[in-house]
């Protein structure tokens, strides 16, 4: 749940099975994910575009500063689970942020998730090969 802190706004995002735990107050830019700096934390550029996008949306990139806690999964659900919680923390710092980021499928948590493997078959879907004769 997001709440009001002494150090700005916090909320929490979940994609897949990772959690990220966000903190943002009005600052410079500056972005550490466990304790490293974003790009340091993220190799791909595709995952912080990724985290970066609600900031984009509202025109607030160099305007916040956010630390993240994140555990589980692995670095694209991470990415999924930071841009989510973020998504949260900005609506709460501005209640004028939550339509945009709304529309933007931002605040909606992506429940998709791996489909457990089944007894009797290789994988979730994919059945053992049938031989007729």
């Amino acid at each position: 749940m997001a709440k009001s802190g002494t150090e700005g706004f916090y909320a929490t995002g979940r994609r897949k099975e990772a959690t990220a735990r966000v903190w943002i107050k009005t600052g410079t830019g500056a972005m550490l994910v466990n304790g490293r700096p974003l790009d340091e934390y993220f190799g791909r550029e595709t995952s912080i575009m990724i985290i970066n996008q609600p900031l984009q949306v509202l025109e607030q990139v160099s305007k916040v500063d956010m630390t993240v806690n994140v555990r589980g999964g692995g670095l694209s659900g991470q990415a999924g689970a930071i841009r989510h919680g973020l998504s949260r923390a900005l609506a709460r710092l501005n209640p004028e942020f939550r339509p945009p980021l709304k529309k933007a499928g931002f605040l909606t948590r992506d429940s998709r998730s791996v489909e457990r493997k089944k007894s009797g078959q290789p994988g979730a879907r994919r059945r053992f090969q049938f031989s007729k004769r």
